[in-house]
Order: structure tokens, then C-alpha cells, then sequence
């Protein structure tokens, strides 16, 4: 028996509000998980996965979700409080991730180890250096008569493409971060698996949305 055009609109709201709920448990878990095997405080570098694991898989994936229409927390809220709560999440998450790159960056040089020779020291630093060009850019939305050749809405589009980008790039360190020595000595089997499916799951959520939006975009200009 075939779906009616209804049934099915319904079947995908319905998947996307479980998968945006997912992603919500996921941010937060994640991080919760990073915070027991690191134990912060112990030593210096403990400080470095929870702060990367907190920029990355939790501020900038609820500042990211904060604009689903299905499972944003602030959904019931006008559209200048959402962009003001995008904002300060994302100024957090690159204070976190700035502040875990010194604390990996000094730590090294404490031990007199290399700095960046990983493909996940690598792709963390870009990481970071493109959630600081992403934050600087995200000014032209607040004053777009600082761009007089482009309107607003194609601005909000490369700034939700450019930001997809920088996220996944952040999910990759993350995923680079679970193939360390540290991280694979403290966590094994089953549960190493796991851990790695939970970036997976927030970027296959966000990806579509950005993308959702974009679809819808298009449709209301025709």
C-alpha cells in the first residue's frame, strides 16, 4: 500500500525531530564521556580533549541546531534571540577551542614533542583557525552595508555553507582525536566505535539541515 503525500511529510517530520533529538543527547554526552576517561585536572593535557570535545561536539552543534524548525531548544523564540544565542555559542566554542590549542600547543613544549606533525593536530589547528574566520565573518550578517554587492540572503547562504564546512572539519579532528594513542589505549572494543559514531550522527543531522534550508530558499524564490 503506497504512502499518501501526507503520511510521508509526517514520516519525515517525524524522523528528523528523533534524529535532532539524538544529535541534542549526543552534544551533550559526548563531552560527558570525553570529561570521565580525561579526568580534567589531572593533568595538563586532560584539560585538551574536554575543551575541544565541549567547542566542537557540544556549543557549536546546539549553535548550529539552534535555527531547526523541528528541534532548536529555542524554537518558541523570535528569530533576533536565536541569532543572538548562534552567536554567543559560537564565540564560547572557539574561546574552548582556542584555549585547548594553547593547552595542547604548551603541553608539547613542556615535553619537548613536535607541534602539529599529526593529521590530527593538522586538522584541529584549521579546525580553529576556520571557526575564528567563520566568527569574523558572521559580522557581515550584522552589518551587511559592509558588503554593498551582496544581499543579505546570499549571505546567509555562503555563511551557512562556509560554517557546514568548518563544523565537519571540527567533527574530523574530533574523529582524528579518537585514533590517538591516548584515546585508543583508554577505550577499546565496542565502546571505540561508538564514540566515533557520535560525530558522525551530529554531522549527518546538521548536514541536513543546512541543506533543507537551502532547498527551501530556493523554492521561495520561484
Amino acid at each position: 500500500m503506497a504512502l499518501t503525500a501526507e503520511t510521508e511529510s509526517r514520516l519525515y517530520r517525524s524522523l528528523r525531530v528523533a534524529a535532532g533529538a539524538a544529535a541534542h543527547l549526543v552534544a551533550l554526552g559526548f563531552p560527558a564521556a570525553v570529561a570521565v576517561l580525561a579526568r580534567p585536572g589531572s593533568s595538563l593535557f586532560s584539560w585538551h580533549p574536554l575543551l575541544m570535545a565541549l567547542a566542537f561536539s557540544f556549543l557549536m552543534t546546539e549553535a548550529l541546531l539552534i535555527f531547526s524548525p523541528e528541534t532548536s531548544l529555542l524554537r518558541s523564540f523570535s528569530r533576533k534571540v536565536r541569532v543572538r544565542a548562534h552567536w554567543a555559542l559560537q564565540l564560547l566554542a572557539l574561546l574552548c577551542a582556542l584555549l585547548g590549542l594553547g593547552i595542547i600547543t604548551y603541553n608539547k613544549h613542556l615535553n619537548g614533542k613536535g607541534h602539529f606533525v599529526t593529521w590530527h593536530g593538522l586538522t584541529g589547528l584549521l579546525a580553529v583557525l576556520y571557526a575564528g574566520g567563520q566568527c569574523a565573518g558572521g559580522v557581515l550578517l550584522l552589518y551587511p552595508k559592509l558588503m554593498k554587492n551582496w544581499t543579505l540572503a546570499k549571505l546567509k547562504l555562503y555563511h551557512a555553507t562556509s560554517g557546514l564546512v568548518g563544523y565537519l572539519l571540527g567533527c574530523a579532528s574530533l574523529m582524528l582525536g579518537m585514533c590517538s594513542l591516548w584515546f585508543t589505549t583508554t577505550v577499546t572494543g565496542a565502546s571505540w566505535y561508538l564514540a566515533m559514531l557520535c560525530p558522525l550522527i551530529t554531522s549527518l543531522v546538521i548536514m541536513n539541515q543546512v541543506s533543507n534550508a537551502y532547498l527551501y530558499r530556493k523554492r521561495s524564490q520561484h
